[in-house]
């Protein structure tokens, strides 16, 4: 996993390993191997034995780094064979109580008031949630200072702080400080309101058409046999199915998916076109 601990990635992850352990007799070790906006652990995988004992669980991040990055030690398309995509999460708006928003429709004429003055925290440059922030700013026309961290947890602390001003972050990094009234839920970016939430907004509602989830997907590396991609696809399936981590995963604000190799290709292709849109009007970039 090429994130810090305690991320939704790392949530999703765990809950895999233990329950594919326990159904294929093998040990699963979750190793995070952090670093360089998770180009280091996926690095690793990519030049890994196709052997089906190495496996990499990211993030959409995998769809964004190609166009942040000059020199991507590898090709996405070319080097990795897609198993599934795990799980997928709507993220959520969540403000400091001291900030006087208490909608989407409120926070935009207070960024409007405001220009390049209220803050808004990213786990990274590139990452999905400084992407998140910055398909905010084009969709609403509004201009946020952002401050970038190294990881989730950095940026969750300030933002609890109070130091800044919000987070567009996974729902299962946030909620938790939202249901202890830490933070003030905004909105979420899913097509639908979230289950764990149903009081919160879509942001669609505000800025229609605005939509966007984080999705978890495993890969192994590219030349695994066809058989190993199959029996990992099973298994992985089948531990998303079984009712404790499906009820542990949709507590954290998780859909559980479980789709096929091919219908994941299709997810990241078109991921693929859309960053590439956001990141080239954004005009980021990291050397």
């Amino acid at each position: 996993m090429p994130f810090a601990p305690a991320g939704g990635t790392d949530i999703l992850a765990r809950s895999l390993a233990q329950r594919m352990a326990e159904s294929t007799g093998q040990q699963f070790v979750v190793e995070n191997r952090a670093g360089a906006n998770a180009l280091i652990g996926t690095e690793a995988v990519a030049k890994a034995a196709p052997d089906g004992y190495t496996l990499l669980m990211t993030t959409n991040i995998f769809t964004i780094n190609p166009w942040l990055h000059s020199n991507v030690p590898f090709n996405v398309e070319r080097d990795f064979a897609p198993i599934t995509l795990a799980g997928s999460t709507p993220n959520l708006l969540a403000a400091h109580p001291s900030i006087p928003a208490q909608t989407v429709k409120e926070l935009v004429a207070l960024a409007k008031a405001r220009p390049g003055q209220l803050t808004i925290a990213a786990a990274g440059v590139g990452t999905p949630s400084h992407l998140a922030a910055e398909l905010l700013k084009q969709t609403a026309g509004i201009d946020l200072l952002i401050v970038h961290y190294k990881g989730t947890g950095a940026s969750l602390n300030d933002v609890v702080g109070g130091q800044v001003a919000m987070s567009f972050g996974t729902l299962p990094s946030l909620a938790p400080f939202v249901k202890a009234g830490r933070l003030r839920a905004l909105a979420v970016s899913g097509a639908q309101r979230a289950a764990s939430l149903p009081a919160v907004p879509t942001a669609s509602e505000s800025l229609p058409g605005f939509e966007l989830l984080t999705w978890y997907g495993l890969f192994a590396p590219a030349g695994t046999p066809h058989e190993i991609i199959a029996r990992l696809h099973r298994e992985t399936v089948k531990a998303l199915a079984s009712p404790d981590v499906k009820q542990r995963l949709n507590a954290q604000g998780f859909d559980a998916d479980g789709n096929t190799p091919d219908e994941f290709t299709a997810i990241i292709r078109r991921d693929l076109a859309r960053w590439q849109k956001v990141i080239s009007e954004a005009k980021i970039r990291v050397e």
